[in-house]
């Protein structure tokens, strides 16, 4: 019989998503505690979700022994420290991005994880997508061939009224702007699909909203296989979208349109030819769609967890997007192309935010 574990979820926002999986995975875990500095919040949401108890500070949840898992949904900039906290208050940890704010903060997490004999990992809930995850069947069973080029389109709408909760659109809190915050899961995919990044050239500017952080950014990266991509980022769209488009030698692919849902069914699969369209088919056939979106990783984690399987999202996928936002905000102030892997002795390897 497979053990619950028992989580607290520290903030509200993405925090009420996270509560709703975890209530779709009752066997797997028990919900025990609601945390929020919002007095009035912690309660409404402990209420709303039959959450036995609410508390106010972190603090308090790491000192309860019947929790074995805090989930950390608060502001950007609180992550680094409140991850730290946590694993070396002996508590696995799920954490929402950007988990730390320079390669310098993900690497000293790494060390503490290690340390304490604990498990972190932060959401990228976009890989676990049965439109996403067959794409990297494919990949796994050899019949994509060359991979060729591939676009990223992450084009929202973000206002004044979205910028009036004072933690956003600032370096200190937010630690960034549209590449942190809103294109980060579709630039995962990315890479989770098409592997390592050989250079990264940016662009980015603040044209849609009165903020300190960008809202708009264009990047050109060349994989270390070679692959050309092209990154797109507004936050100024009328019409939200989230497209991803792979060009590879058997197959061109397309995410759904969705903007918050790329990873989902439908995607669209375009075979070179009918041999590949024959190779492909088979290729599908032992296809077996599994738990998506924050449900599917917060599955995978617990069996990850128990010794029932691997960690779904781990501090070095982490750090593989700490290191991009490095390299783009590096690229984007100096005009020179970064090329990857960043070290220690890199300029940019203890934060990209300006002095």
């Amino acid at each position: 019989m497979t053990s619950p574990l028992r989580v607290a979820v520290v903030g509200g926002g993405i925090g009420s998503q996270h509560i709703e999986a975890y209530r779709k995975l009752p066997e797997l875990y028990d919900l025990r505690v609601f945390c929020d500095i919002d007095p009035e919040r912690a309660q409404e949401v402990r209420a709303r979700h039959g959450i036995p108890l609410a508390l106010g500070s972190l603090e308090q949840v790491l000192d309860r022994e019947d929790v074995d898992l805090v989930d950390i949904c608060t502001p950007s900039g609180l992550h680094f420290a409140q991850v730290r906290a946590a694993l070396r208050g002996g508590k696995h940890v799920v954490c929402e991005k950007p988990i730390a704010g320079s390669l310098a903060e993900i690497d000293a997490l790494i060390d503490e994880e290690r340390q304490a004999g604990r498990r972190c990992s932060p959401i990228f809930q976009y890989r676990f997508g049965n439109g996403f995850q067959k794409l990297l069947h494919l990949k796994r069973k050899g019949v994509l061939g060359k991979s060729y080029a591939a676009t990223v389109e992450t084009h929202w709408r973000r206002l004044p009224a979205y910028y009036a909760v004072p933690w956003r659109g600032r370096w200190q809190t937010e630690l960034g702007g549209c590449l942190v915050t809103h294109a980060i899961h579709a630039h995962d995919m990315l890479v989770t699909a098409l592997g390592p990044i050989r250079t990264v050239f940016a662009r980015t500017a603040t044209r849609v909203n009165q903020i300190e952080t960008e809202d708009c950014a264009v990047l050109a990266l060349e994989m270390a296989d070679g692959t050309l991509v092209s990154l797109s980022v507004c936050l100024g769209s009328a019409v939200e979208i989230s497209r991803l488009r792979f060009y590879f030698e058997a197959l061109t692919a397309e995410s759904n349109h969705t903007a918050y849902r790329p990873h989902l069914e439908p995607w669209q699969l375009w075979p070179m030819d009918e041999q590949a369209g024959a190779r492909i088919e088979a290729a599908l056939a032992d296809f077996v769609p599994t738990p998506e979106h924050f449900e599917g990783q917060f599955a995978r984690l617990h069996a990850a967890i128990t010794g029932d399987g691997p960690m779904p999202v781990t501090l070095g996928d982490a750090r593989i997007s700490i290191e991009l936002l490095t390299a783009a905000y590096h690229s984007a102030r100096t005009g020179e192309m970064v090329i990857l892997p960043i070290g220690p002795d890199h300029p940019a390897y203890g934060g990209w935010r300006p002095e």
